[in-house]
């Protein structure tokens, strides 16, 4: 029996697979809320837009460093937003066809690593603020402040609202973690004040800033460390144990080679190359088929399987880069 290779779709309108020909589209990639991502990133880049304008307002008027940190963590999370919204654009509407495999869903993790990128910046601007402020502290308009922070909480909730669903993409989640960190600093900037109106001490406000500063540091390696694990192939899926459920599938008496890596957080692809002790096509098609099955139900949208028959002499079928 030949190799027989295979790229399969599944598709969850349809009952059956085509073993046929098990041949694959990679133009299209249309995923389910991908409109509905583009939008929602729309909105929280709005919203955060105006609620920088206030807060730097606010924090330059009435003298709070811990309210402008808040403020430049707000319009960097705005441009990041902005990143993210127009690589989720460009990847649902452009780069079909042939010439590019995956589409431009690449764009997503890209998108997130410079929104990681982004934060560190702000992370040295805001603790150089801190400091000056903590060498030559400035009184702070109480009540004025603390009404913008309670303004910018408000904005951040309604951020993490709009967001917020069961699966977000990978610079869905990268927001997301940007508005957890800005809805913190708007509670630290409101119990800072008050607590330097109780105590009078007024180095409570650039120690705030400070403690926003590590937030904001956390955000930015959180995003960095998963657009990176995308980018150098980190694998999404337990090999361990796929290799093992697909050695209990009938059909196959062994696993030489399994692969599997993301274009992107919501398009994961596999390669495997398994050998068969069938003889007739229609039974190793039928393998071939449990294999995708097994994949997929693994979360693996994009497979390829090879099959081949048991032989004596492997490395006479396998290349050197097959391990």
């Amino acid at each position: 029996m030949s190799h027989t290779e295979s790229a399969h779709s599944h598709d969850d309108s349809q009952d059956g697979h085509d073993h046929g020909s098990h041949s694959h589209d990679h133009g299209g990639h249309s995923h389910g809320g991908a409109s509905t991502s583009s939008r929602k990133l729309a909105a929280v880049s709005l919203i955060n837009v105006v609620g920088f304008v206030v807060e730097l307002a606010g924090g330059l008027a009435f003298g709070s460093v811990a309210l402008i940190s808040d403020a430049v963590h707000m319009l960097f999370d705005a441009l990041a937003y902005v990143m993210a919204f127009a690589a989720a654009h460009v990847a649902e509407h452009y780069g079909e066809g042939d010439r590019w495999s995956y589409g431009l869903h690449r764009l997503e993790p890209f998108a997130a690593f410079l929104n990681g990128l982004l934060l560190l910046p702000m992370v040295g601007f805001i603790l150089w603020e801190s400091y000056q402020r903590f060498l030559e502290p400035v009184a702070i308009g109480a009540g004025p402040t603390i009404a913008i922070a309670i303004g910018g909480l408000l904005v951040n909730i309604g951020s993490v609202y709009v967001l917020h669903g069961d699966a977000m993409s990978l610079n869905e989640k990268g927001a997301f973690y940007h508005l957890l960190g800005d809805a913190g600093g708007s509670v630290a900037v409101i119990v800072s004040v008050v607590a330097i109106e109780l105590t009078g001490i007024s180095v409570i406000d650039p120690l705030t800033a400070a403690l926003i500063a590590a937030v904001v540091a956390w955000s930015a390696i959180t995003v960095l460390r998963g657009s990176g694990e995308i980018f150098f192939l980190k694998t999404p899926l337990e090999s361990d144990d796929i290799r093992a459920q697909i050695r209990e599938i009938e059909g196959v008496t062994r696993i030489d080679d399994f692969h599997a890596w993301q274009i992107c957080s919501q398009i994961t692809v596999a390669t495997v190359h398994v050998e068969t002790d069938v003889e007739l096509m229609t039974d190793a098609e039928a393998v071939v088929g449990r294999v995708h099955d097994e994949l997929a139900h693994h979360g693996v949208d994009h497979a390829t399987v090879e099959l081949s028959p048991r032989y004596a002499d492997r490395d006479v079928h396998l290349d050197t880069h097959c391990h």
